[in-house]
């Protein structure tokens, strides 16, 4: 590992506000977006507070036909949907709804492209990740949130997870502690400010907990 023992893309000013993505099975829209932007803000020198425009997970739900908008979907095939696209629209011009619809997708008003996308680790390799979402961007990643919704603060253990993790939720992963008593990642969820540790959950380092190592991916521009 060659990454610093504690990082946090927060500090840095690279991740945009929780977001909510209400009663839709969108949390991989939403997972795709928030690595989409921050990716567009490290690599267009912006900052997340005034001049990063909010992306459209919409256009991800209502459009990309590789997915199943509220029923599900896979980043992979995200991303390679917005390549396809050409972009992602302003959340402005494109608001979020929580149901799928017709896609209203305007290739006009797109502010964020994308090249394609590559896996951030392989399972169970959490050094690797670490050094990647350093190097690279907080990252988007997919999990075993079965057991999630009571979560109210704290580290989240491995022995909270199934032994064989069920990847049914997409997250994006901003930070890590290694020098805590307990290491842990420093984790967004997409289920408002009201829940967890301000829309934020913190997952045991070093136990893969809730499979998250198993789907981590970034953009590429």
């Amino acid at each position: 590992m060659t990454a610093p023992p504690t990082f946090d893309w927060r500090d840095r000013d690279a991740v945009t506000p929780v977001k909510d993505q209400g009663q839709c099975g969108s949390c991989w829209a939403f997972s795709v977006t928030e690595n989409v932007e921050s990716v567009w803000i490290l690599a267009r020198g912006l900052n997340s507070s005034s001049t990063q425009p909010l992306l459209a997970p919409q256009q991800l739900v209502d459009c990309d036909d590789y997915s199943f908008g509220c029923d599900g979907g896979f980043p992979p095939f995200a991303y390679d949907y917005l390549v396809s696209a050409g972009g992602m629209d302003d959340e402005k011009d494109y608001p979020y709804t929580a149901h799928g619809g017709t896609c209203k997708f305007v290739q006009s008003a797109v502010v964020a492209k994308i090249t394609g996308y590559k896996f951030g680790t392989t399972p169970e390799d959490e050094s690797t990740m670490a050094d990647n979402l350093v190097s690279w961007a907080p990252l988007s990643i997919c999990v075993d949130a079965r057991y999630w919704q009571d979560y109210q603060g704290g580290i989240f253990s491995e022995w909270q997870c199934d032994d064989v993790p069920l990847l049914d939720h997409c997250v994006q992963a901003v930070g890590f502690n290694t020098t805590a008593p307990i290491p842990y990642w420093i984790v967004r969820n997409s289920w408002g400010t009201n829940w967890g540790e301000d829309g934020y959950i913190r997952l045991q380092y070093g136990t893969n907990t809730c499979g998250l190592t198993y789907v981590v991916t970034c953009a590429t521009t």
